[in-house]
């Protein structure tokens, strides 16, 4: 039995529907629609044949269906349409990142909050992969004795700190000369030339051997891909709550236990780059706890070389359209903002 254009018509109006309103959908309702044109009996033999095909299901004893996963997947492949935000939309989130861009950690919260609000979904933000990053500035601070706190800041305004120890009889004076030095040598270099001018100090003897042997491990550790729970930015985490398929309290509660590990939405929301829109329903995140949930992410970009993602998490019955607008436009919008820190 294949899908001919009638089923695909009628599939639509319920997933529309469904996305709308989350109650099961009987044969009346859909004969109602504009545009659909069929009568409830109809309609009732078709959605028969769409449930035996695998993109219905009956919940409970009720006369009405609801969409499957496969129908969602049906539905962002071929049937959605493409939504536009209005001129206001666009300018409000847009004047809401600039007048957090003192700050570029700001910005990324900021636009945590704008993707939450926007979709009425939980948000996800990655920063970009600190493996591309390039140095700016590196500080050792004198805070105990034998111990210094190692601040890098990168091309785009990440910070990463670390302690270290440092030599007997170091004081501030010599931190301070050994962190201007490391910042000239450094500066605007990516990691493998990091390592390539680490060569080069530590075979001067001017410099204390150790002391630099652990900058460097510090610096790649906090540098290469892979990054920390400061990284990832969550907002609206309680969005989710507001929805009927979480009124369950076990399944809230598990769904807020994901939101906690840092590393595992790192994983969930990981883009390979580019603008393109990845969209992964409920099993396909491979996550029992989020077998109800769709994730949409799209990618941003500082200059030519770092990328980040955003990521929304919804029911499976997300308004996608919707939220793939606002995803492209706030990917660009966070590139062009965060683009100035270069």
């Amino acid at each position: 039995m294949q899908l001919d254009e009638r089923k695909y018509l009628i599939l639509q109006a319920i997933i529309d529907d469904y996305i709308m309103t989350a109650m099961p959908v009987g044969s009346r309702t859909i004969s109602r629609k504009s545009g659909v044109g069929y009568s409830p009996a109809t309609i009732r033999n078709e959605m028969s044949d769409l449930e035996e095909l695998g993109y219905l299901d009956q919940p409970h004893t009720s006369a009405g269906r609801v969409p499957s996963n496969k129908a969602y997947r049906l539905y962002v492949d071929h049937l959605m349409k493409t939504v536009k935000l209005t001129s206001d939309e666009r300018e409000r989130m847009q004047d809401h990142l600039i007048s957090k861009s003192k700050q570029v950690e700001g910005v990324i919260r900021s636009a945590a909050s704008v993707l939450s609000d926007a979709t009425k979904y939980t948000s996800v933000i990655v920063a970009p992969k600190l493996g591309t990053l390039r140095i700016k500035h590196v500080q050792l601070v004198p805070v105990a004795e034998r111990t210094a706190l190692m601040v890098i800041v990168t091309n785009v305004g990440i910070v990463k700190d670390a302690l270290i120890r440092v030599p007997e009889g170091m004081d501030a004076d010599d931190l301070y000369s050994i962190s201007r030095m490391l910042t000239e040598k450094l500066a605007d270099k990516p990691l493998e030339a990091v390592r390539q001018a680490f060569s080069e100090l530590l075979r001067n003897a001017e410099y204390n051997r150790k002391l630099l042997g652990e900058t460097l491990q510090v610096i790649e550790k906090r540098l290469e891909a892979g990054g920390d729970a400061s990284d990832v930015i969550v907002g609206g985490p309680a969005n989710m709550l507001e929805y009927p398929e979480y009124s369950d309290v076990n399944k809230a509660r598990s769904f807020l236990a994901v939101l906690e590990s840092k590393d595992t939405l790192r994983k969930l929301v990981n883009s390979d780059g580019g603008m393109e829109i990845t969209i992964r329903i409920g099993p396909e995140n491979q996550l029992p706890a989020l077998n109800d949930c769709s994730i949409v992410t799209a990618s941003y970009r500082v200059g030519d070389h770092s990328n980040g993602t955003l990521g929304i998490i919804g029911p499976t019955r997300m308004n996608y359209n919707r939220v793939i607008s606002v995803l492209e436009f706030m990917g660009r919008a966070l590139s062009d903002v965060l683009s100035e820190y270069r």
